[in-house]
């Protein structure tokens, strides 16, 4: 996983979440879910990507209220290990700045069975974009400047220059 400085973490039986101002570790986060009662292993890496709407992007900077959000991100992953009977949960999200092609989210579940692991992963994935409080800036190449907006896919919110994270609200 990580183990800085800039590492918040909380935990539950079979439950991890992280935040970290590191880069992420794949091959940690994977290990933590690994049992030898799962029969599958879903991991998922969200990456910075150098484009967004056809503007070249350089980096994206996250931003976050630490307790607040591991308290969200903790309570997504006790309903997710409830719902859908897994194994194990991680989650992990990077705070900072996260150049493109880096990790700024890993999820990882094992579960007995395969279905129950693909569907956890989407949805804790779907519901920490909806509800956990962090905000990213997408940096553009050139005078193209920046967008603040709510850590979720979806349309633009804020010029980087007319406000800052805590000007967005969900």
């Amino acid at each position: 996983m990580s183990q800085n400085s800039n590492f918040e973490q909380r935990q539950d039986e079979g439950i991890s979440v992280f935040l970290t101002s590191s880069a992420l570790d794949l091959s940690g986060v994977v290990a933590s879910v690994k049992s030898p009662r799962a029969g599958a292993l879903v991991l998922f890496a969200g990456t910075t990507r150098d484009n967004f709407h056809g503007k070249s992007v350089t980096h994206l900077e996250y931003s976050s209220y630490p307790p607040r959000a591991l308290k969200t991100m903790l309570s997504i992953a006790q309903t997710m290990k409830q719902k859908h009977a897994l194994t194990a949960i991680t989650m992990g999200h990077r705070l900072g700045v996260v150049p493109v092609a880096e990790e700024s989210i890993l999820i990882a579940v094992s579960a007995p069975h395969r279905q129950p692991a693909w569907t956890a992963g989407e949805e804790a994935l779907e519901m920490c974009k909806e509800k956990v409080e962090i905000w990213k800036l997408e940096e553009f190449e050139g005078d193209q400047g920046g967008v603040w907006r709510a850590n979720r896919d979806g349309p633009s919110h804020i010029p980087s220059d007319l406000a800052s994270p805590s000007d967005i609200s969900k």
